[in-house]
């Protein structure tokens, strides 16, 4: 079903690129722009310091204090912890990659890995402020209220998943690291670090730049109510959704319901960004899991509390 699937969706791409490249080129350069004067000056910088700081013992060296605090009320290790501050400040996909860093460094096991990825992949600060709240959401909605809702929505999810799947979750138990240390330690961990970050950032510009093509193509082949339209386009890639929800003619309220469940879930288009800086032994599916659920708890609290 799933090499049917895409089978078709490569298809679909082939056939929009074929027979009209003037919009296909529109969406390509509107994906390659956004992953230029977005994401590359904003996640680059992040990758390469954070990737220094992964493979020496800093990490565990500047949280160390805090343990404590982390460990009781968040179940996290010194190496959990900074994957979680820093998810919260630098947006997607950089928990995800955070996660992954850390766990094939040896700095924290594999089930701790698998329950950071079920809250600690999120919406960056800057994007709820700029993009949701003041572009689509047009400045009406308190952006304090907005960040709370995702921050609180994403704490549920947590302490869901941390008191069923990951109640036994071991802080000691590490894998083996894929990497020699020496080779960390060397002259060359700099090179390392910043082509690992430009491979990385190619993969992600890769899936931008498809999917936003997909977009247009699905825009364009399938007819659906212009309503229906913009949810679909959501689920696929989130900023053009939540670009398309200025056009959908929604009242406000139900704008702001699917803008944040939106950003909560996060489209098809991160989730396979996500799953491209996991590597072959953490798996995608908590991931999927909690932002389904994440989602769902975003749109219980707006009912809730708008």
């Amino acid at each position: 079903m799933k090499k049917k699937i895409i089978l078709l969706s490569v298809i679909l791409l082939l056939l929009f690129l074929l027979c009209y490249p003037a919009e296909a080129l529109a969406a390509a350069r509107n994906g390659l722009k956004l992953w230029l004067e977005t994401l590359l000056p904003t996640l680059l910088p992040f990758m390469i310091l954070t990737g220094i700081l992964v493979h020496t013992d800093w990490i565990t060296k500047i949280l160390q204090p805090t343990a404590p605090f982390f460990k009781v009320v968040f179940g996290l290790s010194p190496g959990g912890a900074y994957v979680f501050l820093l998810g919260l400040l630098t947006g997607y996909p950089m928990g995800a990659k955070l996660t992954a860093d850390l766990y094939y460094a040896g700095k924290i096991s594999r089930q701790e890995a698998e329950y950071l990825l079920t809250f600690c992949n999120n919406p960056s600060p800057a994007f709820l402020i700029t993009y949701v709240g003041h572009i689509c959401l047009e400045g009406k909605l308190h952006i304090g209220f907005l960040v709370r809702i995702l921050f609180l929505s994403d704490m549920i999810c947590m302490c869901f998943f941390r008191f069923t799947f990951y109640r036994k979750n071991s802080l000691l138990s590490f894998c083996t690291p894929k990497t020699s240390e020496q080779e960390y330690t060397s002259a060359g961990l700099l090179d390392f670090v910043i082509m690992n970050s430009f491979e990385t950032m190619a993969k992600l510009g890769g899936y931008i730049l498809m999917f936003s093509i997909l977009s247009a193509a699905i825009s364009h082949f399938w007819y659906l109510p212009a309503q229906g339209k913009y949810i679909l386009l959501g689920l696929i890639e989130v900023t053009t959704g939540l670009h398309g929800l200025l056009l959908s003619g929604f009242s406000y309220s139900l704008r702001v319901l699917l803008a944040l469940c939106m950003s909560a879930f996060g489209g098809f288009c991160i989730m396979a960004q996500t799953k491209s800086v996991l590597g072959k032994e953490l798996s995608l599916h908590p991931y999927a899991s909690a932002k389904c659920m994440n989602a769902a708890v975003t749109a219980a609290l707006i009912l809730i509390f708008l």
